[in-house]
Formats: structure tokens, sequence, C-alpha cells
């Protein structure tokens, strides 16, 4: 077979690379791990009483039952300053020194009377707090910390502000991916007050419904301007088929919004088989059509190669000529 024009290569090239190219499209990536992909901090953060084994800091006030105030909860309007006070116990047979600070949006409204408290052994603080609604605040709800510090571990307690004036519930969601066994989103709050939002999934195939999970609670708060992007698992996604995924999610108050995407799922084995197939099938066609335009167009063999009658050998026949005297005939005197 003789060996195809550079032109011919090329185009086998990019055909080649193309065909890669879509398959690599095609392969599904891998799954990532089921659950949340974000925690909302007051999930990970330690609940009010919880920490080292010698102390602890909880709001004050609550009682005996250590649950009875899980956090610090405080209303006002704009411009007011709020009071509430927080107790630090220390259970262990040494002073106690811990450092005070606030974190987060309402966090950052709090004033304590001493920013640096010691806790003589067995012995209880409380340490007045005040927290002052700035003039600018929006109505609704904030949120933020209280971090009790001791320089080796820290207990944050969560402090919770209703801001009064209108408020206004607004949710959305976002970004919506479908990536294999797994649907990213994001939710975002468009509004002002603090919101525990609700989610509903669904998904529609080429045949019918793949997936129609009721609506349910999530596990996080969403503070006002706050985005978080999570997952949701989908361990028995089709492994071939054309589907819509459309979230719902709703909160208290009125928010609602949906979104949904689109994916498409082709098994990885087929797909590469006909790949290699198809590249095959181009390849002998782009050959088969070289040759029989080579032979249309009386194209010159490739030097080097020689024709059937430069291979056969040539003989020359010559009259065989014969030297020797001239001899004049005559008679003899």
């Amino acid at each position: 077979m003789s060996p195809p024009t550079p032109r011919l290569r090329r185009a086998l090239l990019v055909l080649t690379a193309a065909l890669a190219a879509l398959l690599c499209a095609l392969a599904p990536l891998p799954a990532a791990a089921d659950g949340p992909a974000d925690t909302d901090p007051a999930d990970t953060a330690r609940a009010a009483g919880d920490g080292p084994a010698d102390w602890t800091a909880r709001p004050a006030g609550g009682g005996a039952d250590r649950d009875a105030r899980p956090y610090v909860y405080l209303e006002g309007t704009p411009g007011t300053a709020l009071q509430d006070r927080l107790a630090v116990t220390n259970s262990g047979r040494a002073p106690l020194t811990v450092r005070l600070r606030g974190d987060g949006r309402a966090g950052a409204w709090i004033g304590f009377a001493a920013d640096t408290v010691t806790v003589p052994a067995r012995t209880r603080a409380e340490v007045p707090l005040a927290l002052t609604v700035p003039p600018d605040a929006v109505p609704g709800d904030a949120s933020g910390e209280v971090v009790a510090d001791d320089g080796d571990e820290e207990i944050r307690v969560p402090v919770r502000v209703r801001i009064g004036g209108p408020t206004l519930a607004a949710l959305t969601v976002e970004d919506v991916e479908i990536s294999g066994g797994t649907i990213r989103y994001a939710l975002v709050n468009r509004g002002n007050a603090m919101l525990e939002p609700r989610l509903a999934v669904r998904a529609d195939g080429m045949f019918g419904t793949l997936l129609d999970r009721p609506e349910r609670p999530l596990p996080l708060e969403l503070a006002p301007g706050r985005r978080v992007e999570r997952t949701e698992p989908w361990p028995d996604a089709p492994a071939l088929d054309a589907v819509t995924v459309r979230l719902r999610v709703t909160a208290p108050g009125g928010a609602r919004d949906e979104a949904e995407a689109s994916a498409t799922y082709i098994p990885v084995a087929p797909a590469v088989g006909g790949g290699l197939l198809v590249l095959g099938g181009l390849a002998l066609l782009g050959s088969g059509a070289y040759r029989r335009r080579r032979t249309r167009r009386g194209d010159p063999e490739p030097p080097g190669a020689e024709s059937a009658d430069d291979r056969q050998p040539t003989t020359e026949t010559r009259p065989l000529v014969k030297a020797g005297p001239l001899v004049k005939a005559g008679a003899e005197s």
C-alpha cells in the first residue's frame, strides 16, 4: 500500500485528536463524596458549654440545665445597645485566664467589660457584654459568636440578633451542575432575615421520572447575604439517558426559588469501542481514496521504485566479425 500524502496524514491526525477529545468529554468525572460541600460554621463550632474538661463558657442565667440557653439571643432596633452576660466556669485546680472576642457580623458589634478574665480554681465568673446595633443596620436577623480562648483551646458561643423593622425573606438556588452521581448547587440568602432552607429534588429522563425526593429541611441556617455551596448525592444515576434535574428551595417567610440543569449519561466502554471502530473506518476510507486518486491522476512512482520492464535483463545481439588478412582472388602465375 502506498504511503498517504502529508495532507491526508494531517487530516487523520485531526480526526484522531477530535475523537479523543470527545471521548474524554463523555467520560464521567469521579463522584464526589456524599454529603454537603459546605458546612455551616454553627455546625462545626462547639456548642455553648462544650469544650475542655476543666472549664466551660455559656450564656449566663440559663439555670441548671446547660441547654436552657444554647446561644445569646437579643432583639433591638438600629442604634440601640443591648446587654447580656457570659459565664465562664473554671472546674480545674488552678486559676484560668481566658481572652474574649467577638466573631462574625453580630460579633463585631459586641464589647466586653473586660477582654481578659482570670477565674480562680473551682469558681464561676460572669462577664457583662454589650451589643450595639449600628444605626444603618438593615432590619432582619444577624448572627455571630463570642469566642473564649485560654491559649490552648477555645469555646464558641453563638449569638443571634433580631433587628426590628420590616424584613424580607429572599432565597435563590444557583449554579446547578450534574457530575456523575453528584448534584452540585449553591444557596444564597438575598434578603435580610435568617433562613432555614428546605430542598426538593426531581430528575426526569427520556422515559419518565428517575428521582423524586420530597421537600426536606437542610441542616443549616443561612444568614443574610451568605452563600453556601452544597452537594446532593445521586448514587443510582442512570448509565445511559438524557436527564433534567430540577431543584426547588423554600424557607419560612415566603422565600422560594427553582433552578434546573441537564446532563447526558453515556457508558464509557461502548463509547471508546465505537470511537475506535469509527477511527479505523476513517483510516481505511482515507487510504482507499488516496489510492484511487493516485491511479486516476497517473502520478509517477515514488523515487527508488522500479517498473516491471526495468527489472527484465536486456540482451543485445551484434554480428560476429572475425579479424584476418584480406585475400584477393585471382589466377596464379
